[in-house]
């Protein structure tokens, strides 16, 4: 069903309303609500930007928290897939001509900016709307290797932003910065097992279903049965190997950026031993860090970069 707060957000910015003006003043703050409405750890992570990069983390959070809502928040299907195309529309646009008469919507008022300050290239953006779309169509995989192309669009693009906000995205660079997002993105499946499966979709490997004889009756009835916590342990401990692969990327960024890098890893090894702390019983209970958690956190990564 579509989420009533979002559709009152579309009617007032979606392809059918008014073509109001916006600053970019008035685009950067809108931009800056939306995080900080959205994403519970974003006025931790503004604190530890430097101050001239916040509004463009704004920015970008804004283009996919929207590209995610009109994904996942508007019924699905046909419907979200038009609305996906009227969002690709607007970056086309923007990346076009870039005038002020085509950018219209707040985000790409403010993003606008952020893409001709840092030189980013359309591709990343456009990726990350491939993925939602592959998620309109696509509600199963059938091996780990489907399961990376995936991440290759839903996450990996992410990373990528945030090296060119850095001004240090390079080959090597990247690499490690897919590794860490594909593990970051993996962490979350895991994590969530029991919401996908509520929104019809499952990630986990079809390959690996098999192998431990785990099939979609046993999801119906939530079974966290032993062949099922087998083969979720194997599946956190791949998704580890993956972020500790991208660690070496906190000695190659900018100084500014080093800490920020450092709590992505750390707080996906996080979630992963939260999920070990449950036994792997993720359809009991959602698996997280608590603040007193993502505390300690920030204080030993940074006193790890400290020395």
């Amino acid at each position: 069903m579509p989420s009533t707060a979002f559709s009152a957000e579309l009617t007032e910015l979606g392809p059918d309303a008014p073509a109001d003006r916006y600053s970019l003043s008035e685009a950067r703050d809108y931009c800056r609500r939306l995080a900080r409405r959205h994403y519970e750890n974003f006025t931790v992570a503004s604190w530890l930007l430097p101050r001239e990069l916040r509004p463009h983390f704004h920015s970008i959070y804004a283009y996919c928290r929207w590209a995610d809502d009109l994904a996942d928040e508007t019924g699905g299907g046909r419907r979200s897939l038009e609305l996906l195309d009227w969002w690709q529309s607007q970056l086309d646009a923007c990346y076009g001509a870039c005038s002020d008469d085509q950018s219209r919507h707040p985000v790409f008022v403010a993003l606008r900016e952020t893409i001709e300050q840092y030189d980013i290239p359309q591709q990343p953006f456009s990726d990350l709307l491939e993925a939602f779309r592959r998620d309109q169509r696509q509600t199963r995989y059938e091996t780990f290797d489907e399961l990376l192309d995936y991440c290759r669009y839903s996450a990996n693009p992410v990373g990528r932003l945030v090296l060119y906000l850095g001004r240090c995205c390079d080959e090597t660079n990247e690499q490690l910065s897919d590794s860490i997002c594909t593990g970051l993105q993996l962490a979350n499946f895991w994590q969530d097992v029991a919401r996908d499966w509520e929104m019809g979709r499952i990630y986990l490997p079809a390959e690996s279903l098999r192998k431990a004889g785990y099939d979609e009756a046993m999801f119906e009835q939530r079974q966290a049965n032993g062949a099922f916590r087998q083969m979720l342990a194997a599946e956190v401990d791949r998704a580890e190997r993956f972020l500790r692969a991208g660690r070496p990327l906190i000695g190659q960024v900018p100084r500014s950026l080093r800490l920020d890098v450092a709590l992505f890893v750390a707080g996906g090894l996080a979630v992963l031993d939260a999920i070990r702390q449950v036994d792997y019983d993720v359809w009991s209970v959602r698996p997280t860090v608590s603040r007193a958690g993502k505390l300690k956190l920030l204080l030993r990564t940074w006193w790890t970069l400290r020395k």
